[in-house]
């Protein structure tokens, strides 16, 4: 089974000799430092790039390419050597593109000799960049593994040796673009292009819009293959998997659809390399479509008021008009167009939203557990994962338009931000049914429901929950995380326990940035857990200190680049003492609610989203059957 890493992730090698396949949207160079135990290149005899391609165990490509294979035979590496870093770099002078942002995202494989993925990456989120430390492969513990790098340098080749702490990087840098210059000048010039009408080529053959303004839907991925010489003479370097073709045909249960009416909806109809990334992608086509149908109507009601109440003043303006009959006629005119209006675009609204809510009947029981709701059938087929997900669902996102039509809200991982469940009152109808210890006790539910969604998505041994719930009033909620001992330990209670557990995970995130600076990731002391951590905050700033506060905020600052994360279960309100000194936490973390509420606003449209918590169905025991395999899968390596 193929891993598709994300920035950061590793995979454990199950062999030693690989090869290594690049694919870009343009020739790039391509090459591999060697690295000893501290990640340290010792010399110029250390680098495989085109002006030196052959090490032992280590051959790359002679030239620029957009395709490259690698050649690894990690038994063949010298013994000093723990770490083999595969580099790519725009070649200058060539008149091409000078930053990775202005071409499609590289792709990057790790194959066995028969061809057969062990693991891929893409290089998504370059743009100055025009050198970049695509993936490393390293020895840990007798075993090699496989990382995703992504490092983007925009000073180039040069900064990127440098960084690995190369003497005389520039002249090595230098010395490469020019040894691939004279590569380039060697090589064949395709053939000149023929006519039009020899060709299969031309303006018909480009991809066929889609019907009704839906979004354009993509075949499954296609193997990798070198790029083919096509009857008009130019190479075409557009990475297969990155095409959109027509859509995969139905189940061979549903029918066809009728001509001339909407096309069926099937799960996965979106771009991707994954079943996963298709529906994360098909996901958030549908949410962009509801804010644009939504927008659309919306503007088309606001014209309509508008264009009566002109003409309900221009007859006002007019004496003669505003008695008697003709006056009466005008102002029926004017709110019969204004109803016409109205009408017809709740018309295309409907239809719209009739052929997303079909999408969402479809989609839903498609989604795996990650992204799919507590009552889904997929959580009672559970089993700890073995990688990540690339996203989280966290609730629910609708507008007013239709209320039943729900979008997930995914959010990436390894979370980017930390989360801040708002305990206090909001201005929404539901918290103003419910008094202060009712909203303080949702929100820990939610808080519990999310931190038990991360731990079940997660590998074993891979992501740990810690609490800090001073004054104890969560026992009661938080008994599901504690009863499975899936939690790395008690409830921190006390002004003793908040300091405890504060200490405990800055020391982690100043250890590990020592580490990572170093470039000595493998070298954390043993009572250091490199996988995830998430710090759950209850009752906030009920036992915290000023020493207290300041160490939450560097773990909110800090801790998301190194694996230390937050969520937050506070009012606002009851920190107020501190004034602004907090403001940049409470900035820092995604706000959602206990319950529903408008509170997260879309920019690019300017609708007011209501956010609905995740929920346990009544009477449903899938909470503790997850937490149960989630611990017991924790516990043989403990």
């Amino acid at each position: 089974m193929t891993a598709e890493l994300a920035r950061g992730q590793n995979h454990t090698l199950p062999q030693t000799r690989l090869e290594i396949r690049v694919s870009a949207g343009t020739p790039v160079v391509a090459g591999a430092t060697l690295g000893d135990e501290s990640g340290t290149v010792r010399g110029t005899e250390w680098i495989a790039h085109p002006g030196s391609p052959q090490l032992p165990g280590l051959e790359v490509s002679k030239q620029a390419a957009a395709d490259h294979r690698l050649a690894v035979d990690l038994d063949a590496l010298p013994p000093s050597v723990h770490r083999v870093t595969v580099l790519l770099a725009l070649p200058t002078g060539s008149g091409g593109p000078s930053r990775f942002g202005a071409v499609a995202a590289p792709f990057v494989a790790v194959t066995g000799l028969d061809g057969g993925e062990i693991a891929t990456f893409t290089l998504t989120g370059l743009d100055t960049e025009s050198a970049v430390a695509a993936l490393e492969l390293y020895r840990r513990q007798g075993a090699w593994k496989v990382r995703a790098v992504g490092q983007g340098y925009a000073g180039g080749l040069d900064a990127m040796l440098a960084d690995q702490g190369l003497p005389g990087a520039a002249e090595l840098a230098r010395s490469i673009q020019e040894a691939v210059t004279r590569a380039m000048a060697r090589s064949v010039a395709p053939p000149p292009p023929r006519t039009p009408d020899t060709g299969r080529g031309g303006p018909g053959t480009g991809p066929v819009p889609a019907q009704g303004g839906q979004r354009p839907p993509a075949q499954p991925p296609e193997p990798l293959t070198e790029p083919a010489t096509p009857p008009g003479g130019t190479i075409s370097y557009a990475h297969p998997r990155r095409q959109t073709s027509a859509p995969p045909p139905p189940p061979p249960t549903a029918p066809p659809a009728e001509p001339g009416s909407p096309a069926r909806p099937v799960a996965g109809d979106a771009t991707g390399w994954s079943m996963d990334e298709r529906l994360y992608n098909q996901i958030w086509g549908m949410f962009e479509d509801l804010a644009r149908t939504t927008a659309a109507y919306r503007s088309a009601v606001d014209f309509a008021e508008s264009r009566m109440e002109q003409e309900l003043d221009r007859t006002l303006s007019d004496p003669r008009s505003r008695i008697g009959g003709a006056g009466d006629r005008a102002r029926a005119e004017a709110r019969a167009r204004h109803d016409e209006l109205t009408a017809r675009a709740r018309e295309a609204l409907d239809r719209d939203l009739a052929q997303l809510a079909a999408e969402s009947d479809v989609v839903e029981p498609a989604l795996p557990a990650a992204f799919a709701r507590w009552d889904n059938p997929v959580w009672h087929a559970y089993r700890v994962p073995m990688e990540i997900p690339m996203a989280l669902r966290i609730g629910d996102l609708h507008l007013p338009e239709k209320p039943d039509l729900n979008i997930p809200l995914l959010v990436r991982l390894p979370l980017e931000r930390g989360l801040w469940i708002d305990s206090g009152r909001t201005s929404s109808e539901a918290a103003a049914l419910l008094d202060g210890d009712r909203l303080r006790g949702l929100a820990m539910e939610n808080a519990v429901l999310i931190a038990a969604r991360l731990l079940a998505v997660y590998p074993a041994d891979e992501f740990s929950v810690h609490v800090i719930d001073p004054a104890g009033t969560a026992a009661g909620t938080l008994a599901p995380l504690v009863r499975s001992g899936a939690l790395a330990g008690p409830p921190a209670a006390g002004a003793a326990g908040v300091s405890s557990v504060l200490a405990h995970l800055t020391r982690r995130v100043d250890l590990v940035q020592m580490a990572i600076r170093a470039r000595a990731a493998d070298s954390l002391p043993p009572d250091v857990d490199p996988g995830e951590q998430l710090l759950i905050v209850n009752d906030f700033p009920h036992g915290f200190d000023d020493r207290a506060v300041t160490q939450l905020r560097y773990l909110a600052d800090e801790g998301p680049a190194v694996g230390v994360h937050l969520m937050m279960v506070a009012d606002r309100e009851d920190a107020a003492g501190y004034g602004p000194v907090l403001d940049p936490l409470w900035r820092s973390l995604l706000r959602i609610t206990p319950v529903p509420d408008d509170h997260l606003a879309d920019p690019w449209v300017g609708h007011a989203w209501t956010y609905e918590p995740p929920r346990i169905p009544p009477g449903s025991q899938v909470l503790e059957q997850v937490l149960a395999q989630v611990a017991a899968a924790r516990r043989p390596r403990r």
